[in-house]
């Protein structure tokens, strides 16, 4: 039997359609239940649905008062704060186009983001850095908080395969890809809603992660508001070691986190958490001792997901049908995928090979920005390829087993080493990274470089935090007489890791 799984089961997307308008279907009907709450330790901020769609309708009714127009783009700089997706989906409400972006990226990173993507207009907190130099209007938080009492601007209604917002993630050429996704891109997600997340009306799901990553923009903010839950996002400064009490203080039917938050977490005692149903994880492989470490304290599953920025997840265990032990889960309902060979066609089931999804998966992104080769190199016989290394079982479970290609991902971010490289070039100019595993299933990037001595560790921590955000800067600096290469003098980038001493 060939590892090839076709389900073509899932409604095609309605048109016209406006992602927004589908995120807050449920304004009218639910218009006093909470759709968003930003917990902490001393309480909540709440809001309402139908405070959050006037909210939301209002910043529209702004961002085209300011000239701007349909097709535009709105670069946001905003940390975990309700601005965030009033302006992401007051963006979209109005036809502009919305790129999030990690509050914590550095000036030198922001800037190539920006020319990148030309923005129309940059929205942004105080504090958080900005292009320099910097051609673009900038917003402030307060600004667009005064568009929330606007009169409202219908939902600009359109073409489901329009652009509708774009994330950037790590390319393997070093450089930061714009990632397009289209409208239907939230269409799409229904097809998460019980092939993994298990997700329905009486849900409060509390997510771990930073708004601008899409699995928190996803399964944390737009899938609960699409089935008309309640979104509970820890406020900015909760650190892991507080959320067991916000799961249990903010009655939480759902958490979702990367395995590094569930590994935290587990350092001290859990307290019993009765409403929890199940757990979601995403991000990174999750091992499978800390599966057994969480379903031990709290006596509650952890569905596991596997996706990527373009396409989001597309294989995960559910409560309807968890993982066997060791896979990752199942195709989810409606999903067209294989596991491909050198040919390029489908290997046989428990053969490895490249994960594939149906190049006309409703999730699947437009494309890269401004990148028409690298969209195209991605592609293959109507297949997108993930670069994930994969095997499909008899029952269709598939098992990841690592990238294919160099990329990193520590933490669950994606990481080019070349992008990590190229900013410590002008203090280490022969240096490679990657990723090593510092104690079973936690890792961190490593920097190895050549010299005469080796640098002051905090030399190279200030500079790597000067132009790095935080979870690509190396947490290990290592010295050696040579970096590993071949006859060719190419760097052997996979001899780094069996190099890596942790007491260098």
């Amino acid at each position: 039997m060939l590892s090839l799984h076709h389900d073509p089961g899932f409604a095609p997307c309605p048109a016209p359609f406006n992602l927004a308008a589908h995120a807050l279907r449920w304004a009218e009907a639910l218009a006093d239940k909470n759709a968003l709450q930003i917990v902490r330790t001393t309480g909540a901020e709440r809001w309402s649905y139908g405070r959050l769609a006037a909210a939301v309708q209002g910043c529209a009714t702004g961002l085209l008062a300011r000239g701007l127009v349909p097709g535009d783009r709105v670069l946001i700089r905003l940390a975990n704060t309700v601005e965030f997706p009033i302006l992401f989906l007051g963006a979209i409400t109005a036809g502009l186009i919305p790129i999030p972006t990690s509050a914590a990226l550095t000036g030198p990173e922001i800037t190539k983001l920006a020319l990148l993507c030309a923005p129309s207009l940059i929205v942004a907190a105080e504090g958080v850095a900005l292009p320099d130099p910097l051609p673009f209007p900038v917003l402030s938080v307060t600004d667009l908080r005064q568009m929330e009492t606007l009169p409202p601007t219908a939902f600009a209604m359109g073409d489901p395969n329009r652009p509708a917002y774009i994330v950037f993630t790590s390319g393997t050429s070093g450089l930061p890809r714009g990632v397009v996704h289209a409208h239907r891109a939230l269409w799409a997600r229904g097809m998460m809603h019980q092939g993994w997340e298990g997700l329905g009306e009486s849900d409060r799901l509390l997510h771990a992660g930073a708004f601008n990553w899409t699995y928190t923009l996803g399964t944390g903010l737009l899938d609960p508001w699409s089935v008309g839950a309640t979104a509970l996002i820890p406020g900015a400064g909760v650190t892991p070691a507080q959320l067991p009490l916000l799961l249990k203080r903010f009655d939480a039917t759902i958490f979702a986190a990367a395995p590094g938050v569930f590994r935290q977490m587990l350092r001290a005692a859990m307290p019993q958490l009765p409403k929890l149903r199940h757990a979601l994880s995403a991000g990174e492989k999750l091992p499978d001792s800390l599966r057994a470490a969480w379903e031990q304290a709290t006596g509650t599953q952890v569905h596991e997901a596997l996706g990527m920025s373009e396409v989001s997840t597309f294989v995960s265990g559910s409560p309807a049908r968890p993982a066997a032990a060791g896979a990752t889960g199942y195709p989810q309902p409606g999903r067209t995928l294989a596991i491909l060979g050198p040919d390029d066609q489908p290997t046989l089931r428990g053969e490895a090979g490249i994960l594939a999804i149906s190049a006309d998966d409703p999730g699947l992104m437009l494309g890269y920005l401004n990148a028409p080769e690298a969209t195209a190199e991605k592609q293959r016989n109507g297949w997108f390829l993930t670069g994930d290394s994969a095997t499909m079982a008899d029952d269709g479970a598939i098992t990841y087993l690592g990238r294919d290609d160099d990329m990193m991902n520590p933490g669950g971010f994606r990481v080019s080493p070349l992008e990590v490289e190229a900013a410590l070039a002008p203090l280490l100019p022969d240096c490679a990274v990657t990723e090593v595993e510092v104690t079973p299933g936690t890792r961190i990037i490593a920097c190895f470089y050549t010299g005469a001595e080796p640098l002051p560790v905090a030399s190279l921590d200030a500079h790597a935090a000067i132009t790095l955000a935080r979870w690509k800067q190396p947490r290990h600096w290592q010295r050696l007489d040579a970096l590993p290469r071949g006859a060719n003098n190419k760097l052997n980038r996979r001899a780094l890791a069996a190099l890596f001493r942790k007491d260098p």
